[in-house]
């Protein structure tokens, strides 16, 4: 399955060492203006090899837009993009190209498909990312129309946590931190792991302002689940808390229930999320990311005729793979959100209406 979404869809081709990567997205509505300067924007946040807290692979990402867009302007047709890539290496994995990689997705793509392409995971690897974030460059320019404003940060890197969320050090931050207090030591963290040939997991906060009432389709298509979906989806993920998260399972009722005035809610636990339909307030979202498996110590595996060999890696890789994989993140909120957008259109006959009873 490699279609996500379905009024605004998108599908990504494309391998981590193959000549491209790119995608389709589809259902997107026309009059929308393509600003193809903040599409790149998105790109070049995402992108390798930006300095020592990420994989050394040098990749432009430069994205070229093939159609569905015509004077600057969507048509209401398949928009579709693709991202070349530049610097593969691929010589690095001719040493384990009949070995299973500890922590990837080596094995069990073998054993599901009788074969794989060994050069750095192709269609498993993260590089397939960022077709998801052109992708999401498109639905963060429809939400722009809305005035829904998407942003993401780090708030913890090897358990080390952020006691603030300011969303504008990020900007300023090269790991994307949101708490400067904490940010050195959190770089400290990541450049010890990758000098010890390890690396360090992390956690991204994924913060949208200004959603409307009423998004998610109950029961089988809620907001919250679509949410989980989509950051599960990306590579390294391995848990998702929304608002408080595993606090509420700690917690009284009491305690956990956002009381309601005319104003609106007096707190936000259930992180702007209700019965699975968006409540109008901030949409707060965690994803936790495991630290990234591709290390440069020598490991025990076996290779595709079942013999216990040792595996030793080269190649680059991110020493903390949370830190690219938060723009990933907030690339599929946007996307989530963009496809909630269009099918809440049809959900009152009202809103029938006021397209075809003019």
């Amino acid at each position: 399955m490699n279609t996500f979404g379905h009024r605004f869809r998108f599908t990504t081709f494309g391998e981590s060492h193959g000549k491209a990567l790119g995608c389709i997205v589809d259902g997107v509505p026309a009059g929308i203006k393509i600003d193809e300067e903040f599409i790149q924007s998105e790109m070049d946040r995402r992108k390798p090899g930006q300095n020592k807290f990420a994989t050394a692979r040098k990749e432009g990402d430069v994205v070229e837009i093939l159609s569905g867009v015509f004077e600057g302007i969507t048509t209401g047709t398949p928009i579709s993009m693709v991202i070349f890539n530049e610097n593969q290496k691929s010589s690095d994995y001719s040493n384990v190209k009949d070995l299973f990689r500890p922590g990837h997705a080596d094995f069990t793509y073998f054993n599901k498909y009788g074969t794989r392409d060994y050069r750095g995971g192709g269609r498993s690897s993260a590089r397939e990312t960022a077709a998801r974030v052109a992708a999401g460059a498109i639905a963060k320019l429809l939400l722009k129309e809305l005035n829904i404003d998407i942003k993401s940060g780090i708030c913890e890197i090897d358990g080390i946590q952020a006691s603030t969320f300011d969303f504008e050090n990020v900007s300023n931050s090269e790991i994307f931190a949101l708490d400067k207090n904490v940010e050195e030591a959190q770089k400290n963290a990541i450049l010890e792991a990758k000098n010890s040939h390890n690396s360090v997991g992390g956690v991204a906060l994924i913060n949208v302002t200004n959603p409307p009432i009423g998004l998610g389709e109950p029961l089988y298509f809620k907001l919250d689940s679509q949410i989980a979906n989509a950051m599960m989806g990306i590579n390294a993920v391995k848990a998702v808390e929304i608002g408080d998260g595993a606090l509420s399972s700690r917690v009284k009722g009491y305690d956990n229930n956002d009381q309601i005035r005319k104003s609106g809610f007096k707190t936000n636990h259930s992180g702007g999320i209700l019965g699975g339909i968006s409540n109008g307030d901030d949409i707060n979202v965690k994803v936790y990311f495991k630290a990234t498996p591709s290390i440069f110590i020598e490991q025990e595996t076996i290779d595709i005729y079942d013999n216990e060999v040792e595996c030793k890696l080269k190649g680059r890789h991110d020493p903390c793979v949370a830190v690219r994989g938060s723009v990933v993140a907030e690339s599929m909120m946007a996307l989530v959100l963009a496809d909630m957008v269009l099918l809440n259109m049809s959900s009152k006959m009202e809103n029938v209406k006021k397209v075809y009873n003019k």
